[in-house]
């Protein structure tokens, strides 16, 4: 049995081929994301990557829709997307596969 925690962690990943993590694999990221209200994020793009974002709690904007806790978005290859956080949310975010350096800003 391995043990970890959150916050030795980069950015909230815990599961990817990257370091630290509690898992390491190439074929998924998995990340615990904690956000205060008005951080952003440019858009951007993976072209080999989807991404699944769970809204744990919070409220988001993405592409000037807004999401809510319980939201799923899966976010397939080519499609881009901006992050505006409009109060403190926390997401779980998973990426299939594990793609490094595929993020591309739009």
């Amino acid at each position: 049995m391995k043990k970890g925690h959150l916050r030795n962690m980069v950015k909230g990943w815990f599961v990817g081929n990257f370091e630290p993590t509690v898992f390491r694999t190439n074929a998924c990221e998995v990340g615990i994301k904690y956000y205060a209200k008005g951080d952003k994020d440019a858009a951007h793009f993976h072209k080999i990557a989807t991404e699944i974002t769970v809204i744990q709690s919070g409220r988001v904007l993405m592409n000037g829709v807004e999401y809510q806790a319980g939201d799923i978005i899966v976010i397939e290859p080519g499609n881009a997307t901006d992050f505006v956080v409009l109060e403190d949310t926390v997401t779980v975010v998973v990426k299939v596969p594990g793609a490094q350096n595929d993020k591309y800003l739009d």
